[in-house]
């Protein structure tokens, strides 16, 4: 059995509500770690061809924006109070004193909310 089908099955049998979203451009969102290329075509400067350029956002199809945005998102996700579960890294959990919960699952782009 899948995890989504598990958490599915305990929002029906505990009567939680769900939600999903989808973030747009995600990969956009992360933050470089010294990333470096050549300059474009028609771009180049006299004199300066021998020079690279430093990347300070994501572009789409750079190798790195998956993990850059993941990074991004889990230190969010902690920053707030919910703990990533140790079976799956893309599973985060926040408690409550009155014994309320948020599950939250991550696939890319992709959430699911359950509380």
């Amino acid at each position: 059995m899948s995890l989504i089908e598990v958490v599915l099955g305990l929002a029906a049998s505990m009567n939680l509500e769900i939600e999903q979203l989808d973030v747009k451009t995600v990969f956009l969102h992360g933050d470089l770690e010294e990333i470096y290329m050549e300059q474009p075509e028609g771009f180049t400067i006299k004199s300066k061809e021998h020079l690279v350029c430093q990347l300070k956002k994501n572009l789409f199809g750079l190798k790195q924006a998956p993990r850059q945005w993941y990074k991004k998102f889990d230190s969010f996700m902690v920053k707030h109070g919910y703990d990533r579960t140790a079976s799956d890294h893309c599973v985060f959990v926040k408690k409550f004193s009155d014994g309320e919960f948020i599950i939250l699952l991550l696939y890319v782009d992709d959430m699911l909310i359950v509380g």
